[in-house]
Parts: C-alpha cells; structure tokens; sequence
C-alpha cells in the first residue's frame, strides 16, 4: 500500500500540487551507527522516520515526509565499527543543499526531526545559518525531547532515550522485531543511565569533554534492554509522533 505522505511514494506531480498547497516538509535526520549485540545498525534512521510519518497522518494541514538522512555525527561510535559519519563542514553543507532543493521544488516549510543524539548540538547550532542562506527559518526538534515526560512515563530504567537501551529496544521490537535480538538482551547493557551521557563528559554545566563511547561503555549500549517490550515502544513512537506533529502544526501556522 502506498503512503500519501512519503515524497519517496510521491510523484513529481502531486509533489508540485501540495506544494502549491502550502504543505510542510519534514525532513528526518538520522544515523547508520553501531547498536550494541542486540539491535541492527538502522535503528536511527528507522525510528526517525517512522515518527515523521506518523505524525505527517497526525497534522492539520497537509504534510511531505522527506527521505531520511541516514547519516550523521557519529564519531563517538566508529571505534565499535558498523557505523557511518561525517565531518562537521560535510553534514552542514548535505543539511542546506537538501533543504534548498526541498524549497527548489516549491515547498516553503521544512522541519528537521532529528533522531540521532551526536546531530543534536549541530543541528541547534546551524538554524541561524540555515534561516539567512535560505531566506527562511527552519524549524529542528529531536523527537525524543519534545515531549520528555510523555517518553519518561513509558519507561522504567530511564527517564529518556540513551542508547540502544530500553526505549530504543523498545521502539525497535514495536517496529522491526525481526531486527532485535532478544537471546542478546542480557548482554545489552552499560555506561551511565542519565541525560547527560552523550559523546562529552560534562564536568560542570559549562565545561565538556569530549570522548568516544569506548570510555563510556564495552558494550556499546547505554542503559540496559532487559525491560524493553513492544508494548512500550508503541508508547513511545505514539507519544513522539504526536508531540511531533503538534511542533508542526504550531510553525506552519506562524
């Protein structure tokens, strides 16, 4: 069956004709990255997407989900091997020319839906350059925190999405079981479990560190997949599509 929602699944005519629409674009940013034993290296990319399009069926007005970026910043993970990155000059120059030739196919409202905690400081850093060479804002949310305590309420280890961890676990067996290991569940654990455990130490609010994950965690995984279930993965893709599409709804109508 095809999706109405997907550019992918689009033609070029009916692409034109929501255009003309005033219809959003959503562009899910993700990663292809190292998941622990358990989880298949497309879990960004995969989650992120299918957030953006269900909450493309969730929007007021009419709403394009563009091809997930499948590769981001990932240096953290490339000791683990499996995963992809790219420099930071890279990443922003593939963000803007996507976005200049969404906005070339006459769309004028892209939200970045991030799905990918190493694009986060990027992505929030590059709005201002996106909005001048552009000529418009874009608006760039990360799906996870748009509704912190809706995603908190569905877990019970974590209070958010760490990494390959209970939530991500979670969200994979609700959307591709097939590419989740569960004999491997008791070996996908580690690292620290708070917020703040991305790819820097934080030594006070405002001194960092950057390091890699090999100094976090042997296994790759921070938290622990043990109490991850279905159940609670549509919980969260539910939850982060929904406050997902109320953020799109909000800047299509400014």
């Amino acid at each position: 069956m095809q999706d109405n929602v997907l550019w992918a699944r689009s033609t070029a005519e009916s692409l034109r004709r929501r255009a003309a629409e005033g219809a959003v674009v959503i562009l899910p940013v993700a990663s292809t990255e190292q998941h622990g034993p358990h989880l298949a290296t497309g879990v960004d990319t995969l989650l992120c997407g299918e957030v953006c399009r269900r909450a493309a069926h969730l929007t007021k007005g009419p709403t394009v989900v563009a091809p997930t970026l499948w590769i981001g910043l990932a240096e953290h993970h490339m000791e683990f091997g499996g995963s992809f990155t790219l420099t930071l000059p890279t990443y922003k120059t593939v963000i803007e020319e996507i976005c200049r030739s969404i906005m070339r196919a006459g769309f004028k409202h892209i939200v970045i839906c991030n799905g990918h905690g190493g694009n986060i400081s990027a992505l929030n850093a590059m709005s201002a350059d996106l909005a001048r060479s552009l000529g418009q804002s874009v608006g760039i949310g990360t799906y996870w925190l748009l509704d912190p305590d809706a995603i908190a309420a569905a877990l019970e280890d974590q209070t958010t999405v760490l990494h390959a961890c209970e939530a991500e676990t979670s969200m994979m067996l609700a959307l591709a079981p097939e590419l989740a290991d569960p004999a491997r569940f008791h070996e996908a654990k580690g690292g620290e479990t708070s917020a703040t455990n991305s790819a820097t130490r934080v030594l006070s609010p405002a001194f960092q560190v950057w390091r890699g994950f090999k100094a976090m965690t042997d296994t790759g995984v921070i938290g622990d997949a043990a109490k991850s279930s279905a159940e609670k993965g549509e919980r969260l893709l539910d939850a982060s599509a929904r406050a997902l599409a109320r953020c799109v709804d909000g800047f299509a109508g400014q």
